[in-house]
């Protein structure tokens, strides 16, 4: 779940995922000439990210994939969508295309369009249920499933999620979240911790854990739950104001 309490959707750094234990940013080198670019004016930067018109012999699928991610920076996820889908298409590589997919459906989720981001998560999942994507894939996909009103199928996915890859921290949260909204306190709890553990100490986490501490009657530790999650987005209130 992102600070408005949905789940996020995670985006490659352009070379894989990464280490999926320490999270996902969006930070790849722009290749633009900075002298070339008003630093606010985003429709020059994507000016220059325009491959569209490139002969398809001349595209280095490598780096259509960073110019992907570039397109999520600045949150034009529609020319993200098409950037994604022309490297699945080009690309050779299945592990270079399975991760185009799952960036294209994160994209699609950004643009609350959920019905596309299943379909690309799927494709993904179509390629290797079992890589170093798949945890990803899954974890989103129960995500989509959920905001498309999919209940089972996405807790089904996000148990999968889990399964894949037990140390994935948002996954767990993911899956906490969904047993949560069904009543499953108990085990929703279980899941949260897990996901404390692994590192993924949020606000948003905290906030859900205290409620599910009330439901099952722990009152004391769900306000202090609470206030922990309180005091952390005040800091990162601060930190936004200064």
């Amino acid at each position: 779940m992102t600070e408005d309490g949905d789940p996020s959707h995670h985006f490659s750094e352009g070379e894989g995922f990464g280490d999926p234990y320490e999270g996902f940013d969006l930070d790849p080198e722009f290749d633009i000439d900075p002298s070339r670019v008003d630093p606010v004016d985003s429709r020059v930067l994507t000016d220059n990210l325009d491959v569209s018109q490139l002969p398809q012999d001349q595209i280095d699928v490598d780096r259509l994939l960073e110019v992907g991610i570039e397109y999520t920076q600045i949150n034009r996820y529609e020319q993200a969508t098409e950037t994604f889908e022309r490297v699945a298409r080009l690309a050779e590589d299945d592990h270079i295309e399975q991760e185009a997919w799952v960036n294209k459906g994160a994209a699609h989720a950004q643009l609350e369009e959920y019905d596309a981001a299943i379909g690309a998560y799927r494709d993904a999942l179509h390629i290797d249920d079992e890589s170093e994507h798949a945890a990803t894939a899954e974890t989103n996909l129960a995500y989509a499933l959920w905001e498309a009103g999919r209940t089972e199928q996405a807790l089904s996915h996000a148990e999968r999620a889990v399964e894949l890859d037990p140390r994935f921290a948002q996954a767990w949260y993911n899956r906490g979240f969904f047993l949560s909204e069904r009543g499953l306190a108990e085990e929703s709890l279980n899941c949260f911790n897990n996901a404390i553990r692994l590192g993924f100490r949020t606000a948003d986490i905290l906030e859900e854990k205290a409620r599910v501490l009330e439901e099952l009657g722990e009152d004391e530790e769900a306000e202090e739950v609470a206030a922990e999650a309180e005091e952390m987005r005040q800091r990162a209130e601060s930190r936004m104001m200064e």
